[in-house]
């Protein structure tokens, strides 16, 4: 018998998105909050640059809009952009109400006077942050508001595997509704539900399915895949943001190294010590990151060196170590001294601009479904996501997610449906998980080599080809065995996998993100169209 959980809403993601809902919506509901591994794990946590916000007498609205307009490369929603940039001032003062701790200006007597760094894209400083750990510091603070919550449950530890829906259900004749979900209790390993009159995906973005990514591991692209085999429409997948600046050592996978240090100064440089950023772009370093990814992937390829280096060592020790401790004792332990060394970096998968296609209240095409976060698509970030802008999102849609379903509150829905009990009856234990794993790595791979930062129609084709067959390799092993959670990570980037590919094939152009050899230009098309795909049944 599956153990069944029942609340008012399910927010399933433990993220600064996931978060924010679940506080803004606690004096109203009572919530279940999913989280894939422990609560303060995820994206937030590990974001260490800072939160994009107009909080400076110097800058303005217009500045902040016009800046991410000019860095999707004209594909941003205006509207979308508009509104969340004049909610920026409201989120992070939420932040400070609750508690974060901003590193102040040490120049100023003033001790609310916050310091604000710049970063790529960006025309003013308005990067505000906790030192260079500015997602520990907001992931930490909403945590402990997360538990001392009594409205707010916590279940740590679960895999979501399927969203339950009317239709997944076999009710016909009625508009097809979310009605909660399936999850896999990785402690246990028994299958449980959770049903709920409202559902929140905020689940994060799919880097994982590339080889070498800043992401942590649980960044499976689980709400894109489970929204999609529902039948909610996603959009604008093939723009996956590289991250230019990811340490190159044996030692230290994943870990970033914040743009803000070349917002501070920092220069790129080859293996011989030159600096190669001026001759791409006149911005240097401060360029959009795609541009500096494309130009480190590309003197990487023409040098066939393993990495290029970033250089702060011109800067003032006690500088370094103030504004990047993080990083400073990190790279110390690896005998990298930034004060004196410079950093081995490459291009790392890091965001995926595109998503579940929501509508101006974050709710999705599935009745009673919201979607919130990196999952979702808002047409915020366009063709390429201005650098700090990701965890305001984060915090603007997350409540204005909460007020749409707090407006919903007494309106009648379809809540009366009991979820069925976990069919097991037709499965076994495996005794061949190599094929997990196998074709874990092939898919990493092949996504990595042929879905990358530079692209061609023949390696997208070859990777739809062998994608095809992982996924029916996959299928046939899903339906005859019991769920593991890699199992379950597999199945959903597979289909995120597939769903970038089919994006990626269909813009005949390069634009932000998505560079293709055989359509190097940006069409003039106006206005610029989104990639939606809408699934067909």
């Amino acid at each position: 018998m599956t153990t069944k959980h029942r609340s008012d809403v399910l927010i399933i993601g433990s993220g600064a998105a996931g978060l924010t809902c679940a506080l803004h919506l606690a004096d109203h509901f009572n919530i279940n909050l999913i989280c894939k591994g422990q609560l303060k794990e995820g994206a937030t946590f590990y974001a260490q640059g800072g939160i994009a916000a107009v909080l400076d007498q110097a800058d303005s609205v217009d500045s902040h809009v016009a800046d991410t307009l000019r860095a999707g490369a004209d594909l941003c929603n205006k509207e979308t952009v508009q509104y969340t940039v004049e909610n920026s001032k409201a989120a992070i003062d939420w932040l400070i109400q609750k508690g974060v701790k901003f590193s102040l200006d040490e120049n100023s007597d003033d001790d609310n006077d916050y310091h604000l760094t710049r970063e790529g894209g960006h025309s003013h400083r308005r990067i505000i942050h906790s030192a260079d750990a500015t997602g520990k510091a907001v992931q930490t603070t909403l945590s402990e508001a997360i538990l001392n919550n009594k409205r707010i449950k916590l279940f740590e530890n679960y895999n979501a595997i399927d969203l339950v829906t009317t239709h997944s259900l076999g009710i016909i004749g009625e508009p097809n509704q979310c009605h909660g979900a399936y999850a896999l209790n990785r402690q246990s390993g028994q299958v449980e539900s959770f049903e709920a009159k409202f559902v929140v995906l905020a689940t994060g973005g799919a880097s994982k399915v590339y080889l070498y990514t800043s992401n942590p591991d649980i960044s499976s692209g689980d709400g894109i895949a489970m929204a999609w085999r529902s039948g909610c429409r996603v959009a604008n997948l093939e723009f996956n943001q590289f991250h230019p600046t990811c340490l190159f050592h044996s030692k230290a996978n994943s870990f970033l190294i914040t743009e803000a240090l070349r917002g501070e100064g920092a220069h790129l440089k080859l293996p011989s010590g030159e600096r190669f950023m001026p001759k791409f772009d006149s911005r240097a370093e401060l360029a959009p990151r795609d541009i500096v990814a494309r130009a480190i992937d590309h003197e990487i390829k023409r040098l066939g060196v393993d990495c290029v280096y970033l250089d702060i060592s011109h800067k003032e020790d006690e500088f370094i170590k103030s504004h990047f401790p993080t990083i400073y004792k990190r790279l110390l332990k690896l005998n990298i001294d930034i004060t004196s060394d410079p950093i081995p970096v490459v291009p790392a998968a890091h965001y995926t601009c595109g998503g579940i296609v929501v509508d101006k209240h974050a709710s999705t095409d599935l009745a009673a479904l919201y979607a919130i976060g990196e999952v979702a698509f808002t047409g915020l970030h366009g063709a390429n996501r201005m650098a700090s802008n990701s965890l305001l999102e984060c915090l603007v849609y997350a409540k204005k997610a909460a007020e749409s379903i707090i407006q919903q509150k007494d309106i009648s829905f379809n809540d009366s449906v009991d979820i069925p009990s976990w069919d097991e009856s037709q499965v076994s234990d495996s005794d061949e998980e190599v094929v997990v794993s196998h074709n874990w790595h092939e898919l990493r791979h092949l996504m990595w080599n042929y879905v990358g930062i530079v692209r061609t129609t023949k390696r997208l084709e070859r990777a739809k080809r062998r994608i095809q067959l992982l996924k029916q390799e996959v299928k046939d092993y899903y339906s005859n065995v019991t769920v593991t959670s890699d199992l379950l990570e597999l199945r959903n980037l597979i289909t995120v996998a597939e769903l970038i590919i089919e994006c990626a094939m269909r813009r005949k152009e390069s634009r932000g993100l998505h560079y293709t050899l055989d359509y190097p230009e940006t069409t003039d098309e106006q206005p610029p169209t989104d990639t939606i795909l809408s699934r067909v049944y």
